[in-house]
């Protein structure tokens, strides 16, 4: 709980326990990629009492303060996950809605030459790859 109280004074946020029990579910869990409704549902299955609309409005503030990424990925919901300093990318899976991360370097060398040949410079970007299990 402490490292909790940590980061929400860190980015101004008031410490309640709404926010350390949300928080801590993003930072456990072993899905990196949540709903409000998959946040709201573990708090239940903890036996917290922390309604949905409230997880909505925190995961808005911790979105706003930088802790978290939200991510509309096509298909419906949009997802969050803890906000890190390394870049990913992600795919989706069309079928499972699965969502797997990764990086690779050809790809971002490539996308920074392409933004150089046009005389740009990538200040952020988000590549999402809708993939689906290829069939033996």
């Amino acid at each position: 709980m402490p490292s909790e109280n940590t980061e929400l004074r860190k980015v101004g946020l008031k410490v309640t326990l709404p926010r350390v029990k949300i928080l801590n579910i993003l930072e456990s869990s072993s899905e990196h990629h949540l709903s409000a409704e998959d946040v709201y549902k573990k708090l239940l299955e903890q036996g917290d009492d922390v309604g949905l609309a409230t997880v909505y409005r925190v995961l808005t503030q911790f979105e706003a303060a930088g802790l978290v990424l939200r991510h509309n990925f096509e298909g419906g919901h949009a997802v969050f996950e803890m906000a890190t300093e390394e870049h990913h990318d992600h795919m989706v899976c069309t079928q499972t809605g699965e969502v797997i991360e990764f990086c690779d370097p050809v790809i971002e060398e490539r996308q920074q030459k392409i933004a150089a040949e046009h005389g740009y410079e990538i200040v952020d970007h988000s590549l999402t790859l809708y993939v689906k299990p290829i069939k033996s």
